[in-house]
């Protein structure tokens, strides 16, 4: 009998264990604790240095965007957060850019310059703040499952606000971009014509990985810690739907930017997901450029294929 005891409670002991590693691994992976009232008068860049070259001109544009016509919008998404996002307007009749951040960002940092180059398209904009981010509701990040969610409820609202003939592009950038890809494996109405896709991931398990073996950590012991963790303590499934499997079935045309330096989120993963997609498609890969900054180190080349693609498809 005492020995049942000692394997129960060896057993038992085994268990906390485990639940208390995937309490932590969620907690560090997808946990945003209480944060800040957003501060209007400073401007948040993206930490490292890959920045810094660029800092002059990001703050450029934030002052510039802060300073165009806008009008402030709110959704209550499926599980009761308020998200929030800006409205700004080229032309009544224009397309609108959905436009989606990165993990942990902002719309006004990780999109900075966003307003100006749908302007430059002759688009409208809605730049938008994910849940647990920027000035939206929540405390948990699902790495686009939830917001792919949260971006259906986006597009049903331009819909709703600015009327059924609506021509909606959604665009997005790192996990914003693997969350419009999430976003194409659902019911899409068609109002959305195109995607853009910058350095987005093809899986969450992919990145996960990545990042782990970047710490110097064991991935294949500690993903399924933070997998059990997201089901456990924040009530979804890391692994649905992931962008790469989601564009076997991409109804819309869509766009693969990514920058050949991004040393945070491979290249070679958007050159993966262009691939597997079977909908019409475009890749510009941007030498020289590093996570997120493939706009910002050739302008030109951007506009030049976005406009092209979408004279052709959109």
């Amino acid at each position: 009998m005492d020995v049942w005891w000692i394997v129960l409670g060896v057993a038992a002991g085994l268990v906390l264990l485990a639940l208390l590693t995937a309490f932590i691994c969620f907690y560090l992976a997808c946990y945003v604790p209480k944060r800040r009232p957003v501060d209007k008068d400073a401007f948040d860049l993206p930490p490292g240095a890959i920045y810094e070259p660029f800092r002059d001109t990001m703050v450029a544009w934030m002052k510039e965007t802060r300073a165009l016509p806008h009008e402030e919008v709110s959704i209550v998404s499926f599980d009761g957060l308020t998200l929030r996002g800006k409205y700004y307007e080229y032309a009544p009749d224009a397309p609108i850019e959905l436009m989606l951040h990165g993990y942990r960002g902002t719309s006004e940092r990780d999109l900075c310059g966003g307003v100006q180059r749908c302007f430059a398209l002759g688009r409208n904009v809605l730049i938008v703040d994910l849940r647990a981010c920027g000035n939206s509701d929540g405390h948990v990040i699902s790495f686009g499952v939830n917001e792919s969610r949260d971006c259906l409820d986006w597009i049903a609202f331009i819909v709703q606000r600015f009327g059924p003939n609506s021509r909606i592009i959604l665009t997005g950038i790192s996990m914003g971009a693997a969350t419009v890809m999430m976003t194409a494996a659902k019911p899409l109405p068609g109002n959305v014509i195109g995607i853009l896709a910058d350095c987005g991931y093809t899986s969450a398990r992919d990145i996960i990985n990545k990042v782990i073996r970047q710490l110097k950590l064991p991935a294949d012991l500690l993903y399924p810690f933070v997998r059990l963790g997201a089901r456990l303590y924040g009530g979804f499934d890391l692994e649905e739907t992931p962008p790469l499997e989601a564009m076997k079935c991409c109804p819309v045309p869509i766009i693969f930017v990514h920058g050949e330096d991004d040393d945070y989120v491979p290249c070679d993963m958007s050159r993966r997901n262009y691939e597997a997609c079977t909908a019409p498609k475009t890749l510009l890969t941007v030498p020289g450029a590093g996570h997120g900054l493939a706009y910002l180190v050739d302008r030109e080349n951007y506009l030049k294929t976005v406009k092209a693609f979408s004279q052709q498809y959109v």
